[in-house]
């Protein structure tokens, strides 16, 4: 599709915007939100015309682009067939979705419980262990993140916490694995991985093991920084969680549906939870959906007992008939395999050119269309290039390496002193290539605030 230019439409959608639409995590009169006139594929484009390379893939679910054809023909169709129905019923794309997704996941995760996105899907796990254990505290992990509603933004681990932590969660954070900025000393993978499943055990047992529910872990963490963990370390909380009786919980809600090169991460370790929260990616963001994936033995606990917890709006058709077409266009058109391959072959080898040449650039990690840049001031010392949480004028450098990047072209997905290469998994050499040389362009700039 071409891009029109229509500024007068433009500016009434950024008037209308401005006067009614409340944003999420801003102060409402400092943003200047671009009025989007259409997407397809890997870009997005505004009323004047200017097409950017969408490095954010939405907010990390269009994992297979925009307005993929097949998914919106699904849709349509499904609109005209059955536009809604209550979650009591069995309804073909509500059981079809379920089957294709248990398909996939590990082990035996065979039991689909629908939600209507990631954060009340992490909700619900959490409620599903606290049930299944009768003990009332979950462990995550600082540098996380799982989703804004209470439960989960109490789980979460970084600054957007803090306005709504009241203590009284039943949650307790621990340091999980990073070894750029380890909190354990470490200088290898292999001493980072002993060391923090050594922190965790102690965590628990200060804590108490007959008092907590569920250890909840991004498989990758992903707006934290996409912190692979070391080799061993999901086997070592597997492990842990085996020997006190704790639900594992696995966060697949951005790392799921082909972003890692596998169905999901989980797929990288072996390691199989108890339970598996996902959305975004599984039906690319084009209704909304999530989910948590079951095991027997949890699903066994609700078998004559009235699981209590449900949605309105669980396994609308709408969105179910979009996961099952998101999962047949992935399957058909080997999307998994294409983020597994162009991630070794094409964005890793990419970005580590870049920060070899670009001195803001501290470290590049990541897997399949799974990648950060962690931008520093000093690469001797790590110094962040702004300071942790860092807003206004402390928050500049950041500012600034982003407007390039858009100037450039493309759009990115910034979050702190880190940015992040999340295009969408169906994305093409020749794209990935564009939003090389864009950053390029972008590091030049942030190489401006370093020593």
């Amino acid at each position: 599709m071409t891009p029109q230019t229509d500024p007068q439409t433009g500016a009434a959608v950024k008037a209308a915007d401005r006067a009614h639409v409340f944003h999420s995590w801003s102060a409402q009169e400092l943003i200047d939100p671009l009025a989007v006139a259409g997407a397809e594929g890997s870009y997005f484009w505004d009323y004047d015309g200017k097409r950017y390379l969408d490095l954010t893939s939405g907010l990390v679910y269009t994992n297979i682009g925009y307005q993929h054809p097949k998914v919106v023909a699904a849709i349509q169709e499904q609109a005209a067939h059955l536009t809604t129905f209550a979650p009591a019923f069995a309804i073909e794309a509500r059981s079809e979705a379920a089957r294709l997704i248990a398909e996939r996941t590990p082990g035996d995760l065979d039991k689909i419980f629908f939600t209507n996105g990631g954060a009340d899907a992490v909700e619900h796990a959490v409620r599903m262990a606290r049930l299944h254990t009768g003990r009332p505290k979950v462990l995550s992990a600082y540098r996380s993140y799982h989703g804004g509603t209470q439960q989960a933004v109490n789980l979460t681990g970084d600054p957007r916490r803090w306005a709504s932590d009241s203590a009284s969660a039943g949650v307790v954070h621990f340091w999980a694995p990073f070894l750029y900025r380890s909190r354990f000393y470490a200088e290898t993978e292999e001493q980072e991985c002993a060391r923090a499943l050594e922190h965790l055990e102690t965590t628990i047992s200060f804590e108490g093991p007959a008092t907590i529910a569920a250890i909840i872990l991004e498989t990758i963490p992903g707006t934290a920084g996409i912190m692979v963990p070391p080799p061993g370390y999901l086997a070592g909380v597997r492990a842990l969680c085996d020997k006190y009786g704790i639900v594992f919980v696995l966060d697949e809600v951005m790392a799921g549906f082909g972003r890692t090169g596998e169905w999901f991460a989980a797929d990288l370790s072996g390691v199989v939870p108890d339970l598996m929260t996902f959305a975004k990616g599984v039906n690319s963001g084009y209704v909304p959906l999530g989910g948590v994936a079951i095991s027997g033995a949890i699903a066994e606990t609700f078998a004559k007992r009235p699981y209590p917890g449900g949605l309105t709006y669980s396994g609308h058709p709408l969105a179910c008939a979009a996961a099952v077409a998101t999962i047949g266009v992935m399957a058909q058109e080997g999307v998994v395999d294409n983020a597994k391959n162009l991630g070794a072959s094409v964005v890793g080898p990419g970005l580590r050119e870049l920060a070899e040449r670009h001195p803001s650039v501290g470290e590049v990690r990541g897997v399949g269309m799974f990648w950060a840049l962690e931008l520093v001031k000093d690469r001797e010392t790590r110094e962040p290039l702004v300071p942790y949480n860092a807003a206004g004028e402390a928050n500049a450098p950041m500012a600034a390496f982003g407007a390039a990047a858009k100037k450039a072209g493309v759009w990115p997905f910034v979050n702190m002193n880190r940015t992040h290469f999340v295009p969408p998994c169906n994305a093409s050499e020749a794209e990935l290539k564009e939003g090389l040389a864009a950053l390029d362009t972008a590091l030049s700039v942030a190489d401006e605030y370093t020593a």
